[in-house]
C-alpha cells in the first residue's frame, strides 16, 4: 500500500516537473521570440531611414534591365545607397511601387527609402551621367587607342592604366559571361589588336574620383549592349555574327558621311563579299599601322603582312578598327544599291562628298592621295 503511494507521489512530481520545464522552455521561447521581435522591427525600422543623413553626395548607380526589385536592393546596399537590400524590397512591395525603372541615376546616401524609391519610378538616364572629377568624352568613331588618351585627360587614370586594363583576361571574361550574346563572337577571333575594340559606345561617361576603371569600362559596354542589342535579331537573320556587323559598321563610321552614302557604302562592302574580293578599306591599314586619317600611306602600308590588310586578305579582318554608332550598323544591316554592283568608293576628306565606281581600277589612281578616304 505505501509502495503504491509512493509510485503515485514519484509520478505527480515527476508530471509537476514536467510542466514546470516545459512551461519554462515555452517561456524562454515567448521572451526570446518577444526579444527577437523588437530587434527585428528595430532594425526594419532604424533601415527604413536614410543609411547616412548627413552625406548628400550624389553616387551613380547603373540599374540594369530586368532587374528585380530584390535585385536593385541589392545594387543600392552594395553601392553604400541603402542599409538594408531586404529592407528597401519589402518597401517598395508593401508601398506598392511597381515598375522600377533600370538606367543610371545620381542618388545619395542622405535620401529616404521613398524619395529613392521615387526617382527608381520615374526612371533613369539611358547613359551615364556627368560626374565629379569630368566627363569622359568617347568620339564616334574613336577606337581604343585614342579613347586611351581621353582616359588619361578625363580621368585619374593613365593611358596605359587603360590598356593594361583592356588586356586583363580576368576582366574580359567577366564582361563576356555579363555579355555574352554581346560579346560572345568577339572573343572567337584570333589576331585581335583589342578585344572590346568596337564594344565601347561613344558617349559621354562619368569619371568621378570615385569610379573605378573597371566601372567606367562597363559603363562603355553596359551601353554597346544597350544600343546594339534591340539589332541582334537581324544580324542573325542576314547570317552575320554580332562582331561581323560591327567591323562593317567601324568601317561606315570611319568616314563620316551622311544616312544615304552610309547605306550605300555597306551596299559595296556586301559586294565586294559576295564577289570574294578584298575589301580594300584604307582606314583598317591605318588601323594596324596606327596612322591617324589623313596621314599618307606608303607601298610598305599596303604589303604589310597584317591580318587587318585588306588589301591582300579576302573577308573580315581580326576585329572593328574603331567604336561605331548606332546609325552605322543600322546602315550595315539596310544596304542601298546593291543592284548597281559598286565595287567601290572615295571620300573626299574637305568636303566629305562620295565618288563611287564599278571597277577598282576607277578608284586605283586615288590610293595615297591624302585628300581621299576608303
Amino acid at each position: 500500500m505505501n509502495e503504491e503511494k509512493n509510485s503515485n507521489d514519484f509520478e505527480k512530481k515527476h508530471t509537476n516537473l514536467g510542466k514546470k520545464i516545459s512551461l519554462s522552455i515555452i517561456a524562454i521561447l515567448i521572451v526570446l521570440g518577444i526579444f527577437i521581435f523588437i530587434l527585428g522591427h528595430q532594425y526594419v525600422k532604424e533601415s527604413l531611414k536614410p543609411l547616412n543623413p548627413k552625406d548628400k553626395e550624389l553616387i551613380q548607380v547603373q540599374i540594369p534591365m530586368g532587374a528585380s526589385d530584390k535585385k536593385i536592393g541589392s545594387i543600392l546596399q552594395e553601392s553604400k545607397i541603402v542599409k538594408s537590400g531586404l529592407v528597401f524590397d519589402y518597401f517598395v512591395n508593401s508601398h506598392n511601387y511597381s515598375g522600377l525603372k533600370a538606367g543610371y541615376y545620381e542618388l545619395s546616401p542622405s535620401m529616404s527609402l521613398q524619395k529613392i524609391a521615387d526617382k527608381l519610378k520615374k526612371g533613369g538616364t539611358a547613359q551615364p551621367l556627368q560626374g565629379k572629377y569630368g566627363r569622359l568624352l568617347v568620339r564616334e568613331g574613336d577606337n581604343i587607342d585614342e579613347i586611351a588618351q581621353s582616359v588619361e585627360q578625363s580621368s585619374q587614370y593613365s593611358s596605359a592604366d587603360f590598356k593594361k586594363l583592356m588586356n586583363d583576361t580576368d576582366f574580359l571574361n567577366q564582361l563576356k559571361k555579363k555579355y555574352p550574346k554581346l560579346l560572345g563572337s568577339a572573343f572567337k577571333a584570333k589576331n585581335r589588336k583589342y578585344v572590346l575594340e568596337g564594344y565601347l559606345y561613344p558617349a559621354t561617361y562619368n569619371s568621378q574620383k570615385n569610379v573605378t576603371l573597371k566601372q567606367i569600362v562597363n559603363q562603355m559596354v553596359a551601353k554597346t549592349n544597350y544600343e546594339f542589342s534591340p539589332y541582334f535579331k537581324e544580324i542573325k537573320k542576314q547570317n552575320l555574327t554580332v562582331d561581323e556587323a560591327i567591323t562593317l559598321a567601324s568601317f561606315i563610321e570611319h568616314n563620316h558621311v551622311d544616312k544615304k552614302d552610309q547605306e550605300k557604302i555597306a551596299g559595296i562592302l556586301y559586294n565586294r563579299l559576295n564577289s570574294n574580293l578584298p575589301l580594300e578599306v584604307q582606314s583598317s591599314i591605318r588601323y594596324a599601322n596606327g596612322k591617324v586619317s589623313g596621314q599618307k600611306l606608303l607601298k610598305k602600308d599596303y604589303d604589310a603582312n597584317t591580318p587587318y590588310n585588306l588589301y591582300k586578305n579576302t573577308g573580315f579582318p581580326p576585329s572593328a578598327i574603331n567604336n561605331p554608332t548606332v546609325k552605322s550598323l543600322d546602315s550595315i544591316l539596310n544596304p542601298k544599291d546593291m543592284t548597281t554592283f559598286y565595287l567601290a568608293y572615295s571620300v573626299n576628306m574637305n568636303d566629305k562628298k562620295v565618288k563611287y565606281y564599278n571597277s577598282d581600277k576607277d578608284v586605283d589612281d586615288l590610293i595615297g592621295n591624302d585628300s581621299v578616304m576608303r
